[in-house]
């Protein structure tokens, strides 16, 4: 398996979350992580803390996924600071939920424009980068690119087209040796949709395991290729 020690990798929506596990799972392991998020003082004072952990190395940058020239910006930071860029973890996502009849275009906007064209503009920027390392590229989608549900058409609509966005990628960047993946998790005990999680969420997948499941994709040996991982909680509450 691939050491991942010493190995450089931006994190979108790093701050919190899946995103910090997996920020936080990367130090521990000797990798050195560049993590974004929108809140300039939150991003920084979360690299601190991560880079208190021993381990890797880790830099905070004020970043909004949905600006192309802020990406660029991001990447060309952390190869400033680290001298390359190994791997990219498009993670960053935003959920607004209802009815058709409820959901306003800002609503609709603001999903889209992060959970599906943030990561477009993530790969665009980073493209340069990690095609001289022959990187790594894993986004985050969910369950709800594969199930549909009533409240979800934004949702569901980012989703889905992020695992058909994803999968062309890979067969896009393959050539170049880059390796794209998407982990696809169901319920996830994290603080998306601003409500924090709480002992009814013991159930759910914890961000650790996602974060685990990303180190193994960066240590995979380079002749295979795990294009995409679903992933269940294996007890959900029974109806």
């Amino acid at each position: 398996m691939r050491d991942v020690a010493e190995l450089v990798v931006l994190i979108t929506g790093g701050s919190k979350g899946i995103g910090r596990s997996t920020a936080e799972a990367l130090v521990d392991a000797g990798a050195h992580v560049a993590i974004t998020a929108r809140n300039a003082e939150g991003v920084r004072e979360v690299a601190q803390e991560l880079g208190a952990r021993g381990g890797g190395r880790a830099i905070g940058i004020a970043m909004d996924v949905r600006d192309y020239d802020q990406q660029r910006d991001a990447v060309a930071e952390t190869v400033a600071a680290f001298g390359r860029l190994d791997g990219l973890v498009a993670n960053a996502g935003v959920g607004r939920f209802g009815s058709i009849a409820d959901l306003s275009v800002e609503d609709w906007h603001a999903v889209i424009d992060t959970n599906l064209t943030g990561v477009f503009y993530s790969i665009k920027a980073a493209l340069e980068a990690l095609t001289a390392s022959e990187g790594t590229i894993v986004t985050i989608g969910s369950l709800a690119g594969a199930n549909f549900f009533a409240g979800g058409s934004a949702y569901n609509a980012s989703k889905f087209a992020l695992a058909g966005f994803t999968q062309a990628v890979m067969l896009d960047l393959r050539e170049r040796g880059i390796k794209v993946s998407t982990i696809m998790p169901g319920s996830v005990a994290t603080a998306f949709g601003g409500r924090e999680p709480g002992p009814d969420d013991a159930w759910k997948i914890q961000g650790e395991d996602i974060a685990e499941m990303i180190l193994y994709l960066f240590r995979t040996h380079p002749r295979s290729l795990p294009s995409k991982i679903e992933v269940r909680p294996s007890r959900p509450p029974t109806r």
